[in-house]
């Protein structure tokens, strides 16, 4: 009695452990090229705002500058040029945090996509009218623990290991199914998790437009007393940087904003597909006796 009492509490450790969810290791590795990612965005950023877009800005102000007063329509054209919207250090912020986000998200986006393909495979080789006992759930996932570490660690195998695992320590379908219910839940939570950052820069996208248009504003109020005199050139400039910076947060805001939904849609469907493919091909066929 006793002997069978530790055999289950090891069954059970094992698939309590959840073998394959994401180690310390794997979440260093998230956390360095999360880091990464973003001081590579912010140095790329930097060198094409340095050496393309404030240079070509400045040459569209100038050439303003110097036919404002004799066609004031081609100057408003001028200030319409994607340089000078992109010119200031908020739009800069702005695109840098966005072009991260989108690595990021690519990221997980490529992470679902494989996961996706593994519902192809067959780990089980367990047919429709092939019983699965719980003396049988060892045989069955071994071929599981001789895959390499990093497909282990991937959510269908993982899911396999919990099933068979539970199953063959309690030799109990319901638990099986229980623990299967269990695991999707803690990828739903993983997934969550791993979008908080993306979520984050989502919000802050905008916060830094509007301290572009707080700036902005300001430096137009600054100015205020020179347009009594006939020259608004520093007003319109001030309201430039305050528009400029909101419109290219709102834009960037909007475009991750769909984009973040669309990967939340494609983990969901994930999540539920490989559900799907263990109650029909794992689940459904675990019979106790």
């Amino acid at each position: 009695m006793a002997i069978e009492l530790s055999k289950s509490a090891a069954a059970t450790g094992t698939s309590g452990n959840s073998p394959g969810r994401s180690s310390g290791l794997a979440s260093g590795n998230d956390a360095l090229f999360t880091l990464g990612s973003l001081v590579v965005c912010a140095i790329l950023i930097q060198g094409i705002w340095a050496l393309i877009i404030r240079p070509h800005a400045d040459a569209v102000l100038s050439q303003r500058t110097m036919v404002s007063s004799d066609n004031a329509q081609h100057a408003v054209l001028q200030l319409r040029s994607i340089y000078v919207i992109l010119k200031d250090y908020e739009q800069e912020t702005a695109v840098t945090l966005g072009v991260w986000s989108l690595v990021l998200l690519l990221r997980q986006g490529l992470a679902v996509s494989r996961s996706r393909k593994l519902l192809e495979r067959n780990y089980v080789s367990a047919s429709d009218e092939r019983v699965i006992l719980p003396e049988d759930a060892r045989a069955y996932s071994r071929p599981l623990e001789s895959l390499p570490h990093e497909e282990q660690d991937t959510f269908l195998p993982r899911l396999l290991m919990v099933a068979l695992n539970r199953f063959g320590a309690t030799r109990s379908v319901q638990d099986a199914a229980e623990a299967v219910r269990d695991e999707c839940d803690f990828e739903v939570s993983s997934y969550d998790a791993k979008l908080a950052m993306i979520r984050f820069t989502v919000w802050a996208i905008p916060a830094v437009g509007f301290v572009g248009t707080v700036r902005g504003i300001g430096d137009a109020l600054s100015q205020a007393h020179k347009a009594v005199s006939g020259d608004i050139f520093g007003v319109t400039e001030g309201l430039g940087v305050a528009f400029n910076s909101t419109l290219v947060a709102l834009l960037l805001s909007i475009l991750l904003m769909f984009l973040l939904q669309a990967l939340q849609r494609k983990q969901e469907r994930l999540v539920m597909d490989t559900e799907t493919y263990l109650d029909q091909r794992i689940i459904r066929n675990m019979q106790t006796r």
